[in-house]
């Protein structure tokens, strides 16, 4: 019983690896005439950063602390 398991899970295993291996070969570089596709503003992980600034100053001062935006404590400094 537990051969067959580990049997099963080993050819899951070399089926996942091999999968993972084929698709990594294929993915294919960016071309010069793409890139300023990807440079565009609509394709950064923050397309508006002036407003992201703003928005994070006023969260801040309405916590009346630094950090705020982090996972421990709130307004009062404690954790």
């Amino acid at each position: 019983m537990r051969s067959s398991l580990v049997k099963i899970n080993l050819k899951l295993l070399s089926v996942v690896l091999t999968a993972v291996i084929l698709t990594g070969c294929s993915m294919q570089l960016v071309q010069p005439w793409e890139r300023d596709v990807l440079a565009q503003r609509k394709m950064q992980l923050d397309p508006y950063p002036n407003d992201t600034a703003l928005d994070e100053h006023i969260y801040f001062s309405k916590e009346a602390s630094r950090g705020g935006a982090g996972l421990g404590g709130g307004g009062c400094g404690c954790n």
